[in-house]
């Protein structure tokens, strides 16, 4: 006697369900293949932008042709601030850099909250107004400037120099401000008038509190222009002791122009503030939280 076993096989699928799961993996795919490529393009770019630092990097540690050192070495550097004013040209930058950057911030975020927040006609005569400042550049006002400071006795020293860097900041800085509290729900500060809050207190309280990333973003605008600004330091500034890195690698690069490695190791000086103030800051730059404040709500 034999048994007989029937299997059975399922319909293969028919209709607008057929198609479907062929076309999504196709999509997939192609999609994976868009991302590679832009992945690609991105690291090409990185790379061709990353060159010109790497060579500076390179001759920064390469002995030079009176050095009897075989291999990477420090000596550049230590010949650098040995022999020149490296460290007070250095010194220079950090304290007109920081002062830019503090009275930019402090003055630019009430005058951003300001901005963001009014809806007067004097407000939007303001917001005019630094519109048409942000459109000039700073070219254009650095011989006045100049004529009124020798007058006034701010010439060639650092606190002419942050004058001007903070007024030529302060419009830029205010926009930046004010486009960033305008990303901040007015329903926060509402509840903080409710529970007895001023308006004073609730903009320190709660608006600059959820405001770190813009704050960031204001100050290293800031950073970035006063650190590596070489036009307004070169007409202010005359003697070496007031040289800002900017001039002073300029003057360097002048008098020792053979001289690559030392040269290129003072330029790796400069470039070194702007990358640890990057790397430092860069995990604040999240602008996640600000929803989560109205949860429930």
């Amino acid at each position: 006697m034999s048994t007989v076993v029937h299997t059975h096989t399922a319909p293969a699928p028919s209709g607008p369900a057929a198609t479907a799961a062929p076309k999504s993996r196709m999509i997939s795919e192609a999609g994976m293949r868009g991302r590679w490529w832009r992945f690609a393009a991105l690291l090409l770019i990185t790379a061709v932008v990353l060159v010109p630092i790497g060579v500076v990097a390179v001759l920064a540690f390469t002995p030079g042709t009176t050095s009897t050192t075989t291999g990477p070495t420090f000596e550049n550097f230590t010949n650098v601030f040995e022999q020149t004013l490296a460290s007070t040209w250095l010194g220079n930058s950090l304290i007109v850099t920081v002062a830019t950057v503090v009275v930019s911030v402090s003055v630019a975020a009430p005058a951003g909250y300001v901005l963001s927040r009014g809806r007067s006609r004097a407000v939007s005569s303001y917001s005019l107004l630094l519109f048409v400042m942000q459109s000039l550049p700073i070219i254009t006002s650095v011989v006045p400037l100049f004529i009124l400071f020798a007058k006034l006795g701010l010439v060639d020293n650092l606190l002419g120099i942050t004058i001007v860097y903070v007024a030529s900041t302060m419009a830029v800085a205010t926009w930046m401000m004010a486009a960033y509290f305008d990303s901040i729900p007015i329903s926060l500060e509402e509840a903080s008038w409710i529970d007895g809050c001023s308006v004073l207190g609730s903009f320190t309280k709660v608006v600059l509190r959820n405001s770190l990333p813009g704050i960031l973003s204001t100050a290293i605008f800031a950073f970035l222009l006063a650190w590596n600004d070489y036009l307004v330091a070169i007409v202010f500034l005359r003697s070496d002791q007031t040289f800002t890195l900017p001039v002073g690698v300029q003057s360097f690069f002048q008098q020792n122009a053979t001289d690559w490695g030392s040269v290129m190791a003072l330029a790796v000086v400069m470039m070194l503030p702007p990358v640890i103030v990057f790397a430092a800051l860069n995990k604040y730059f999240s602008v996640g939280g600000i929803g989560g404040s109205l949860a429930g709500r």
